[in-house]
C-alpha cells in the first residue's frame, strides 16, 4: 500500500507533502512542459509522500486592500496533475473549488473520478470571497455527492485564523469529519499561538463525544521578501508582530522564514503530541521566483527531518 494512503487509512501523523500551483493558464504548451519536467526531477528528489496541487480562485472581498499580486488564471489542477504531471508516481492532493460549479458540472466530475482505476484525493474548499453571480455548490453538499465515489478520499481545510476570529473552527472540522473528511489542510501556518488554540479546542471535542482525530497537516510557506509578505498577510495569514519584525527587517529574509517555520513546527508538534494528535507538514512553493523555489526545497527537508512519525 502506498505510504500516503496508509497513514491517512490509519490515522496516522508523520505525513509529508509538497505543494504546488498549475501554471498560469496563458503559458505556452512547450514552457508548460519544462515547468513540469522541472518539478518531476524536484520532487522525485525531495520523494514527499504526495503532490498537493491547488485550485487558484480570484477572491475579490477577501479584503479591503489591493491585491499585491495581480490574479492570472491558472491551468486546472485536476488536468495539471494528471497530465501534465502524469510520469510522477505519487499519490495527488487536488484541490477543488466546488462553490465555483454546478451541481451537475460537480456530479460529472465524481462520476469520472469513480470511473478512475487508482484511488484519488482531493480537499474542498467553498466558494471564493467575493464571487458575484449565480450560487455555487455549498460545500456541505458537494461531501455528501463525493460518496458516489467511494475510491475518493476527501480532505478539508482548516484555518486557525478564522478560528481566532470566531471560535468555531474546531467545530467545522467535527462537522467534515462527520461529513467523510480524512483529514485536513492547514493555511499557511506563522502564529503557533493560534494554531495550538485550535488544536487544543479540536482535542477536547474530540474527548467529550469520544472519537479519534484525524491527521492535520500543517503547512508551511516561504517569505522572500516584503512584497510576498503582503502577499500573505492579505490572503489572511497571521503574523505576530514579533515575527513580522523579524521579516521585515532581517537582512536574509528568506533564510530568517525558513529558521521560523522550524521553529513554528517544533513548538506546534510538540504540543499536538501532548494532546496525541497526528499531524503532518505541507511545503507550499507557489512562487515563480527561483530563489523562493529553492527555499522551498530548503524549507521541506528541514521540516521532514523535524517531523515525528
Amino acid at each position: 500500500m502506498n505510504a500516503l494512503f496508509e497513514k491517512l487509512d490509519r490515522g496516522f501523523g508523520g505525513i509529508r507533502l509538497y505543494g504546488i500551483a498549475p501554471p498560469k493558464r496563458a503559458t505556452e504548451a512547450e514552457r508548460v512542459r519544462e515547468i513540469a519536467a522541472q518539478q518531476v526531477s524536484r520532487l522525485r528528489m525531495l520523494a514527499p509522500d504526495g503532490l498537493v496541487v491547488y485550485d487558484i480562485q480570484d477572491e475579490p472581498g477577501r479584503s479591503g486592500q489591493a491585491r499585491p499580486f495581480p490574479f492570472l488564471p491558472t491551468i486546472d489542477p485536476e488536468v495539471y496533475a494528471y497530465d501534465a504531471l502524469a510520469e510522477l508516481a505519487i499519490p495527488k492532493i487536488v484541490y477543488r473549488c466546488v462553490g465555483a460549479h454546478s451541481r451537475a458540472v460537480f456530479s460529472a466530475w465524481v462520476d469520472t473520478v469513480r470511473a478512475a482505476a487508482d484511488r484519488r484525493l482531493s480537499v474542498f474548499v467553498g466558494a471564493p470571497r467575493g464571487r458575484s453571480g449565480a450560487a455555487g455548490l455549498p460545500l456541505a453538499e458537494a461531501y455528501t455527492l463525493a460518496h458516489a465515489a467511494p475510491n475518493l478520499l476527501v480532505g478539508g481545510i482548516a484555518i486557525a485564523e478564522r478560528h481566532v476570529a470566531k471560535e468555531d473552527e474546531h467545530q467545522r472540522m467535527l462537522a467534515k469529519q462527520d461529513a467523510g473528511c480524512r483529514f485536513f489542510i492547514t493555511q499557511s501556518v506563522y502564529d503557533a499561538a493560534s494554531t495550538r488554540s485550535l488544536l487544543s479546542d479540536y482535542a477536547l471535542s474530540l474527548q467529550a463525544c469520544g472519537r479519534s482525530p484525524v491527521p492535520v497537516v500543517l503547512t508551511f510557506s516561504p517569505c522572500g521578501s516584503v512584497r510576498t509578505l503582503e502577499f500573505m498577510k492579505w490572503l489572511g495569514i497571521s503574523f505576530p508582530r514579533w515575527l513580522e519584525n523579524e521579516l521585515r527587517h532581517s537582512s536574509d529574509t528568506l533564510m530568517r522564514s525558513i529558521e521560523l517555520c522550524e521553529n513554528v513546527l517544533t513548538d506546534v508538534q510538540d504540543y499536538a503530541r501532548e494532546k496525541h494528535l497526528p499531524i503532518g507538514i505541507n511545503v507550499e512553493s507557489v512562487s515563480i521566483r527561483k530563489a523562493e523555489v529553492d527555499a522551498s526545497v530548503e524549507l521541506y527537508r528541514r521540516l521532514s527531518s523535524r517531523l515525528v512519525g
